[in-house]
């Protein structure tokens, strides 16, 4: 389970099982030993039956043993042996030495596993014994009573009475499976009901999930969760996550501000030392060495310029104070324009530039300024990773309420692991061409055309496979209310 909601949920049930099941097995345990406990209460009061039935026969007729005849096994008298035929149970009369006076019709043919020897030793208190004995299948266990006898006559010693324990096992049997039947039914119904409760409980959770991620995007963090009346846990949770909203508000607001001032601070200290600079390149008694240091140096400072005007971009797009200037413009006019750029571009680094200008107009309402430089940085981007010889696309196409405009080149493409890193700031695939080489750049392109398209309500996406190029889908509406 990934959710605490579903771990939860699996422990109560669990829990539950885990206490129905020892509950069942102690009501199994109580409920055979009461079962047991009538089933020897039961044979003893058979016992104890016959016993008196024995006495008051002997008393009545002097007589129970009628002799052996042609078998020469002693018997009880027909009339006798008549009234414990409806005796229930396994009944067996004991003679003197050991001797069979009666079986029950229900008795089974072992009856020596019956016979019992009530002497002074085993039983000095003259009132029985209980046992349990295993007559095997079909009958299996038997838990029987002797009892002796010693006013029934001479030559009867003892009775015993028997009764399978089947029955009594049965009973607690039967019950166990109506409570295991039983359990699984409480345990699933519990476990949904569980289910229910706590996604309930965990539902001011989500809500506050929801709001964080809401305003995780930096751009929302004036605002607050809002606090429940209860003073519980999420109370708490929800103050310290304010708290922590608050604070960290007060230092992106800082880093905005001191992003934006440095950058606007630096601004006229650059411009001032480009100017000395191309004078210095300008003045013909510059020497040569000079002159090539100069020009490394311009380079350097037109790159630290333009990584200025882009900070100070963002950082004013931060905090609100960047608004877009909507006209009404027709695409193909901008489209013209970049294709224009992009071509000289384009020649400089031997990469063939492909613009694709649409033959019906495209109104739309944007910021004319800002769609082209989302553009351009997109067309510089794709012919500073395609090598010579290559070539880079740039279309457009209706879709509804919008225009999709693709930048698409044959480059070096991006690993899967850097795609989504693309467009942060100051992110780069290759650390160590952020200042020199083939591929110069501070980072910053791809964040200001993040932010231009979102800023007109729209979207950014790329996607890309090493080796094989990369492809820019910006998707802008048509119009926007300002």
């Amino acid at each position: 389970m990934q959710t605490i909601r579903g771990r939860l949920a699996v422990w109560y049930a669990v829990a539950m099982g885990v206490t129905i099941v020892v509950f069942a097995a102690i009501i199994y345990s109580l409920q055979r030993s009461h079962s047991f406990s009538e089933l020897d209460r039961r044979v003893r009061l058979e016992a104890d039956l016959i016993a008196t039935v024995l006495s008051e026969a002997y008393q009545a007729r002097g007589v129970l043993v009628a002799p052996g005849g042609d078998t020469g096994q002693a018997t009880l008298e027909p009339e006798v042996a008549g009234l414990l035929q409806d005796v229930p149970g396994f009944v067996v009369v004991q003679l003197r030495g050991g001797d069979i006076a009666f079986v029950s019709a229900e008795a089974p043919t072992v009856v020596p596993a019956f016979s019992l020897l009530f002497d002074e030793a085993e039983d000095p208190a003259g009132r029985g014994a209980f046992g349990t004995i295993d007559l095997n299948p079909p009958i299996g266990n038997v838990r029987y009573f002797g009892r002796p006898l010693t006013d029934a006559g001479p030559d009867v010693t003892g009775v015993v009475v028997g009764i399978p324990t089947a029955e009594a096992e049965l009973g607690a049997q039967r019950l166990l499976s109506a409570m295991l039947v039983t359990a699984l039914l409480i345990i699933v119904a519990s476990t949904a009901i569980g289910y229910i409760l706590v996604g309930r409980t965990l539902k001011p959770v989500d809500d506050i999930v929801d709001e964080v991620e809401a305003i995780s995007d930096g751009r929302s963090l004036h605002r607050r969760l809002v606090e429940p009346k209860a003073h519980d846990e999420l109370t708490r949770l929800i103050k310290t996550l304010n708290a922590m909203l608050a604070r960290l508000e007060v230092s992106f607001a800082s880093l905005r501000r001191f992003t934006a001032d440095a950058s606007h601070e630096l601004k006229t200290p650059l411009t001032v030392l480009r100017s000395g600079i191309e004078r210095s390149i300008t003045h013909p008694a510059t020497p040569d060495d000079v002159m090539a240091a100069l020009e490394e140096t311009l380079f350097e400072v037109n790159r630290m310029a333009e990584m200025v005007d882009s900070l100070l971009t963002l950082a004013r797009a931060d905090e609100g104070r960047a608004p877009l200037h909507l006209d009404d413009i027709d695409l193909r006019e901008t489209l013209e324009e970049v294709a224009e750029t992009a071509s000289i571009l384009g020649e400089q680094a031997s990469v063939n530039v492909d613009v694709q200008v649409p033959q019906d107009p495209v109104l739309m309402r944007v910021d004319r300024g800002r769609v082209r430089q989302l553009l351009m940085n997109l067309l510089t981007n794709a012919i500073k990773y395609t090598p010579a010889g290559g070539s880079v696309w740039i279309e457009s196409a209706r879709e509804d309420d919008r225009v999709v405009i693709t930048v698409r080149d044959a480059g070096v493409g991006i690993a899967p692991g850097d795609l989504s890193h693309i467009f942060d700031r100051f992110w780069r695939a290759d650390p160590a061409r952020s200042r020199t080489g083939a591929r110069p750049g501070a980072g910053l392109g791809l964040a200001i055309c993040k932010w231009i398209a979102e800023a007109h309500g729209g979207s950014i996406e790329a996607q890309s496979r090493p080796g094989r190029g990369t492809t820019f889908t910006v998707t802008l509406p048509f119009g926007r209310d300002s």
